[in-house]
């Protein structure tokens, strides 16, 4: 007997997707099912004609091959089991109870945690305290063990039974003809154990909120995003399970006078126009103290000064970056009569902008004229 098309068995285009053929071959697993089907002697053969054209379908090599030589490409590799097509028959009916029943169908003893929740805190420090390194006392809101019942969320002098429904697993199992499922216990909410007499401190949860105080040590180069892991510091599991984890996160305040980049410092520092134009030395802050920085004759305003290993220790690599100190030359202002006299003969004996004393101007000087004489040609 002549093989049907595999995409006239599902009902499909051609140019059917993954989901389109998943969701073809659920309908018809479902609807010709043996177990479902008990008097019916053509429904097993439709089944596995359903089965035989999803396995070959939802396979890549095998729908290519199954497309441009028809059911002589693919003999010999169907219903072989282990393939495509087995893996994609659980995963159908996983797909169908996980529906149903939620996702603790089918799998282990899911409804457990394995321990308590991560928590994660935000802790705010000036450059230099990141820089240098500290140690901080914080406040962390939490779940913590009840010291009453010690975490048992039972009474003092009792202590939780086994729940009687799922024998302690916190799972129970549900047979059914063909199926077999399993899913969270009802009665323990998958704990598996039952407390008849809960704690009246922590109303049977084994927990209670506090506020627990830390210390943290901060070390030395850490930067704004980085973070520290204090093990055991978080949240507390229910029922005497082991707590989680808390994420200290590192964040820097800004500074009045230092920006970071990585291990670099960047500062700006205002100088006089005579400092500028004469040359000089000024002090400098750096995070270990003054340093003293020589000035050129003839500096220009954003011109940038580097000081080796004046910067950040690196927190892993332990090298050490550098402070860049952009000058800005400063426009004197509140100028007496005088000083102003003094600056207009300044003006008149630099004949008003030479190109020896003024380069960039009069070089922005030639780049007007040629930009308005092209407008005008």
């Amino acid at each position: 007997m002549a093989k049907r098309d595999y995409y006239d068995v599902l009902g499909v285009g051609r140019e059917a997707g993954d989901g389109d053929l998943k969701k073809a071959y659920r309908r018809l697993a479902m609807k010709h099912h043996p177990d479902r089907n008990p008097d019916d002697p053509k429904a097993e053969q439709q089944f596995t004609e359903a089965k035989e054209a999803y396995e070959v379908l939802s396979d890549g090599e095998k729908r290519a091959a199954y497309n441009q030589f028809g059911h002589a490409g693919v003999e010999g590799n169907v219903g072989m089991g282990g393939g495509a097509g087995a893996a994609g028959f659980g995963d159908i009916f996983g797909d169908i109870f996980g529906d149903i029943f939620g996702a603790g169908a089918g799998g282990g003893r899911r409804g457990r945690s394995a321990r308590g929740a991560d928590l994660r805190y935000e802790l705010e420090l000036t450059l230099e305290d990141a820089v240098r390194g500290s140690d901080s006392r914080i406040q962390v809101p939490t779940l913590v063990r009840c010291d009453t019942c010690s975490g048992s969320g039972a009474k003092p002098g009792t202590s939780p039974s086994s729940c009687s429904t799922c024998a302690g697993q916190g799972q129970v199992r549900m047979q059914q003809g063909f199926f077999s499922i399993q899913q969270t216990c009802p009665q323990c909410s998958g704990s598996g154990r039952v407390i008849t007499s809960p704690c009246g401190e922590c109303s049977g949860q084994g927990r209670v909120q506090k506020r627990k105080t830390l210390q943290v040590k901060v070390p030395a180069g850490v930067d704004d995003g980085d973070q520290i892991r204090l093990a055991g510091e978080g949240e507390s599991g229910a029922a005497g399970i082991p707590a989680g984890d808390l994420y200290v996160l590192m964040r820097l305040k800004p500074h009045p006078i230092f920006s970071r980049d990585g291990d670099n410092l960047y500062c700006e520092m205002p100088v006089s126009f005579a400092v500028a134009a004469l040359g000089g030395n000024i002090d400098i802050p750096t995070l270990s103290g003054r340093a003293n920085l020589k000035i050129p004759t003839e500096s220009q305003s954003e011109r940038v000064f580097r000081l080796r290993g004046k910067g950040v220790r690196n927190v892993r690599s332990g090298s050490v970056g550098d402070l860049y100190c952009k000058v800005k030359v400063e426009t004197p202002v509140n100028l007496t009569r005088r000083q102003k006299e003094v600056l207009s003969e300044f003006e008149e004996l630099t004949n008003g902008g030479d190109s020896r004393h003024s380069p960039r101007q009069n070089s922005w000087s030639g780049k007007l004229k040629s930009f308005f004489e092209d407008l005008v040609s």
